[in-house]
């Protein structure tokens, strides 16, 4: 039993050490377009010749990098929702590639773990907790942990209340908003899920397309907020903001109409929980009974008035 357990730990060992290895390649792979994003000239309706991903699901890691490079005296501090166990995560490359001061929540404790017992725990300023996000305990947490104040990113990605985390978050002044947002609930409208204190997306509905908030509802918050939209990624899930402050030649402001995007997403579940690899936006209409909350109106309508 002991020379399994060393095996096996011997194992986890030389697997960690690949995965470092392999990061490492991937920084340094990334640096051509590191060096061309600090060059360029783009608005966010044509992101698509900067994004690339070492750590994002999608280009994000190639739009930070030229947000960072083209955005005068940024407070090299991010804060990030909603990050599974960070292998997998769009202020990762950021992390590793310009040595940010990080601040990551998570709702799973086996996911936190993880990313303590991760080495990059202890070669960077990365600080982690294990919490389900609520509008009653952000700002708490925040604090606590001492990022209140001015702070260069913010990125929620929860899948679920992240119009309403948004709207609460009294402790940080970020410089860039990064929101994920619903695109299959249409540009119509400004709308979000009632918010709920145990929102859990599959919960909400077995498809697991009921969640977050709409591209214009984002938009509607941003602006009561002090921001401006500034593009989206070409997969149609995350939007970009900038405090009114800073925006310049090189991140104008763009109309959220020209930016949106319907993703190509198959992500969503049958009543029996498999994926039915249909496009996303085909199959929302199996929640259009559901309620939604017109942020602009202040009123529930059905999802369907929007669809």
């Amino acid at each position: 039993m002991k020379s399994f357990i060393k095996n096996i730990t011997g194992l986890n060992k030389t697997s960690a050490y690949l995965r470092e290895e392999i990061e490492k390649m991937k920084v340094l792979m990334a640096q051509p377009m590191v060096c061309q994003n600090r060059s360029a000239k783009v608005t966010g309706l044509q992101w698509k010749q900067i994004e690339f991903s070492a750590f994002s699901q999608w280009g994000d890691d190639g739009i930070i990098q030229y947000l960072i490079h083209h955005i005068p005296a940024l407070v090299p501090k991010f804060i990030e929702f909603g990050v599974s166990n960070y292998l997998e995560a769009n202020t990762r490359f950021l992390l590793l590639n310009d040595n940010w001061q990080g601040l990551i929540f998570d709702g799973s404790d086996a996911n936190i773990q993880f990313i303590k017992n991760d080495t990059l725990s202890w070669r960077y300023d990365l600080n982690c907790e294990s919490l389900f996000v609520t509008k009653s305990n952000i700002n708490e947490a925040i604090t606590k942990h001492g990022f209140n104040g001015d702070l260069g990113i913010l990125h929620i990605d929860i899948d679920g209340n992240d119009y309403w985390i948004w709207e609460c978050l009294t402790a940080v002044n970020p410089q860039i908003v990064i929101m994920e947002y619903n695109s299959v609930f249409g540009n119509k409208g400004a709308i979000s899920v009632p918010y709920k204190d145990d929102f859990f997306v599959t919960d909400a509905h077995y498809s697991n397309l009921f969640f977050g908030a709409s591209l214009k509802a984002m938009d509607f918050l941003a602006n009561k907020k002090g921001y401006k939209f500034i593009g989206a990624n070409t997969a149609g899930n995350n939007a970009y903001f900038l405090r009114n402050d800073l925006v310049n030649e090189y991140v104008p402001i763009v109309s959220v109409d020209d930016a949106y995007k319907a993703c190509n997403f198959r992500q969503n579940r049958n009543v029996e929980g498999n994926v039915t690899l249909q496009r996303d936006d085909k199959m929302i209409h199996a929640c259009a009974q559901l309620e939604v909350v017109d942020v602009a109106l202040e009123q529930s309508f059905p999802l369907s008035k929007y669809l």
